[in-house]
């Protein structure tokens, strides 16, 4: 553990500013987690959290928070959409099958 006072909560802008670190070449993210007596898995996520907000940052204009979300939940909801429709012809198949058995059966 460092001689640094114990932080509680980690805010957007601590967790950057470690994170910057590792892009500089100064740290890597194991020494990050050792420093500052935190589970290499959640320095981890941070970084993915960091890597997946660059390519907004990067944008010409960037896309809000909110429009990403919106955005990621359309597609969420086209897929399961598609999902069920599959669902529903896979069943009805399933039911037409049956019958043609069932038919070739009594006679």
């Amino acid at each position: 553990m460092s001689n640094e006072p114990e932080i509680k909560r980690w805010t957007a802008k601590r967790k950057a500013e470690l994170i910057k670190q590792v892009f500089r070449g100064q740290l890597t993210l194991a020494e990050i987690a050792r420093k500052n007596d935190l589970p290499l898995s959640e320095v981890e996520s941070w970084m993915i959290e960091a890597e997946s907000g660059m390519e907004n940052a990067l944008r010409a204009t960037p896309k809000d928070i909110a429009e990403q979300y919106e955005s990621k939940i359309k597609g969420l909801h086209e897929a399961y959409g598609e999902a069920m429709l599959q669902i529903k012809f896979l069943k009805k198949l399933r039911s037409l099958t049956k019958q043609d058995e069932q038919g070739l059966v009594g006679r």
